[in-house]
């Protein structure tokens, strides 16, 4: 169907579409999780039933059970070579149970975009170009971008869907997350005016939170639509565990209220996403039949996550790894310049799922204006499921604010603190602020494990309850003055130092260098665990930079005759050096290793990680 066929269509009356076939076939055989689409082949008549029910429940569009049936994600189950044969399948199912119009559905790709996640764009695009000729090919009246989080990875699916099928009309819709932005960042108004922009034949929102969600969206996009339809298509209500199964709320009345409001506020195409079944279809279709009142339906502002709870005092999980022997790795972050935390996020769950322990929350890095760190571990340890370093610096706090901070800290759950003394002011962004440093960062380890920790503050009055805090400092192998580092580090270890980041190495000598420097001077080996720095080199010039610029870094030139030579692949090169250096640490007995990401490269830091985690 073309575009101007599916005008005509909708300028007639609202387009009713079914309902969550997915969580229909999953409630009724749970062996298919994960993997759905293979109903299309493996039991057809089972995804042909459900297909039916909502068609005779009275819906016009029927959406094909080919979500998933990307080659991304069908690679996860073996299933890669059988893209075409699944989404053809699931073309022919919607169409035999009698649908009067089939949308083939495209959903994301189940991996993130670089460089926040480990997707190349150009595989992206060519993965949905195959699915869209598909189903295209099968005879799909329409193609159904749909639960899309990521406005980038929208885009680019619109992209190869238009190219494969220039003759079909598209239908692109994002999906939002509680606070009315898609997963990624992206507000309603965005979305819909890229869309459009974009040429897009319907512009959509899908999933979520539920109906009053949806019918928010709605609204908040018919301004910037430049006349686009739009289509609503909600979850049965925000998805509820109980008792092991998810649960879906919304009544089919309530769905179908909310359904008859979003399509007067300007909705062409309303429907159901996961959790409608037949009855909530049903009740859509009796709703807008015939002519009616306008529905007038307040929706709240926003929804109330609830309140947050700080774990309990307990080992961090980078506490016993680093105890337990295990070689431990963790990335650095930087929090974000706005209020948007979805690309930190993102970036935390792309470097857990690539096998880092532990994620490290810069504090203002260069001097630099950015969302508090606190915050920022907080919603990482919330959002994307792995454990954060708090870096906590003595830089622009005195010793009120240091001490107000730390309890603050705690109570958020943060247990890992990186103490240091922070880029200095002079060279940031506000250079005309003070800098404020009461203690030094040797000071303030021994405020916090021989303060703190046993329940007092600097004045020594109680603070109620012992904190937990497991404490590291900095070390600069690299030291132009060893034996003054040396002297610092020996502080430090006294103070209460638990373990140590070190600058970025590029070779053995260094450590070695300290750790013959530190036994000599104390008498006994250094004992506290090390995380080498580790700064992958992106190019000669960068190896030029770090090595003629950065006080305590040095690069061997060995190491930046390779980069020189490397050319185009220098950035292989570079993870080359890398790899070979962590399998020198390994050998050598050190704890783990500090990743530096180089220019946000998050994906290139995964893949480093997974690497080293081989």
């Amino acid at each position: 169907m073309d575009r101007e066929t599916l005008r005509e269509v909708l300028a007639e009356r609202p387009l009713l579409a079914d309902g969550g076939t997915g969580t229909a076939l999953l409630s009724g055989d749970p062996a298919f999780a994960g993997c759905v689409e293979r109903c299309n082949v493996e039991d057809p008549a089972r995804v042909e039933a459900v297909h039916r029910s909502f068609v005779e429940a009275g819906a016009r569009l029927v959406i094909t059970n080919t979500f998933g049936a990307n080659r991304q994600r069908l690679q996860r189950y073996g299933l890669g070579a059988r893209v075409e044969a699944l989404n053809e399948a699931g073309v022919e199912l919607a169409r035999r149970a009698g649908a009067e119009l089939v949308g083939g559905s495209i959903g994301p790709m189940g991996i993130r975009l670089g460089p926040y996640g480990r997707l190349h764009p150009d595989d992206a695009r060519e993965s949905y170009r195959e699915q869209a000729e598909a189903l295209a090919g099968a005879g799909a009246d329409l193609l159904v971008i749909e639960t899309q989080t990521d406005l980038r990875e929208l885009e680019l699916a619109f992209g190869a869907a238009r190219e494969a099928a220039p003759d079909i009309a598209v239908v692109a819709s994002a999906t939002f997350t509680r606070d009315d932005r898609t997963p990624l960042g992206s507000t309603p108004e965005q979305v819909a005016a890229r869309l459009a922009e974009l040429g897009a034949d319907v512009i959509g929102v899908n999933c979520g939170e539920g109906p009053a969600q949806v019918l928010r969206i709605v609204r908040a996009m018919v301004p910037v639509a430049a006349g686009t339809p739009l289509a609503a298509r909600a979850n049965a209500g925000g998805p509820t565990r109980v008792g092991g199964r998810v649960v879906y709320p919304a009544t089919p009345a309530y769905v179908a209220e909310h359904a008859v409001a979003a399509v007067d506020a300007g909705a062409s195409i309303v429907g159901g996403c996961c959790g409608t079944g037949p009855a909530h279809t049903g009740a859509m279709a009796a709703a807008l039949q015939g002519p009616r009142a306008p529905v007038r339906v307040e929706v709240p502002s926003s929804i109330d996550a609830g309140p947050i709870e700080a774990p309990g005092a307990r080992p961090t999980a980078l506490r016993s790894a680093l105890e337990a022997g295990r070689f431990v790795i963790a990335v650095e972050l930087e929090p974000p310049r706005s209020t948007s935390v979805a690309t930190l996020v993102a970036a935390a769950v792309t470097l857990r799922e690539a096998g880092a322990d532990v994620v490290d929350v810069a504090d203002s890095p260069m001097a630099k204006m950015r969302m508090s760190a606190w915050a920022a571990c907080r919603t990482i340890h919330e959002e994307a499921g792995i454990e954060a370093v708090l870096h906590f610096p003595t830089r622009g706090r005195n010793l009120l604010r240091l001490q107000g901070d730390l309890l603050g800290a705690h109570v958020l759950g943060i247990r890992n603190l990186f103490v240091c003394v922070g880029d200095p002011v002079a060279i940031g962004e506000y250079p005309q602020t003070l800098n404020d440093v009461d203690v030094t960062a040797t000071g303030l380890i021994d405020l916090v494990t021989h303060g703190f920790n046993e329940g007092r503050d600097r004045r020594g009055s109680t603070i109620g309850e012992p904190t937990s805090f497991f404490v590291g400092a900095a070390v600069a192998p690299g030291a132009s003055d060893l034996g003054r580092e040396v002297r610092l580090l020996q502080r430090k270890v006294r103070a209460g130092a638990t373990f140590l980041l070190s600058q970025p190495l590029y070779d053995m000598a260094p450590l070695r260098a300290l750790r013959a420097a530190y036994e000599r001077e104390a008498g006994r080996p250094l004992e506290v665990p090390i995380m080498a720095g580790l700064l992958p080199l992106a190019s000669a010039r960068h190896a030029a930079f770090l090595h003629n610029e950065v006080p305590g870094v040095e690069i061997p030139d060995a190491v930046r005759w390779r980069m020189g030579s490397a050319g185009v692949d220098a950035w292989h090169t570079g993870r080359e050096i890398a790899i070979e250096l962590v399998d020198e640490l390994k050998a050598e007995g050190v704890a783990g290793i500090y990743v530096m990401p180089q220019f946000d490269r998050y994906d290139r830091a995964a893949e480093l990680v997974e690497a080293a985690r081989s």
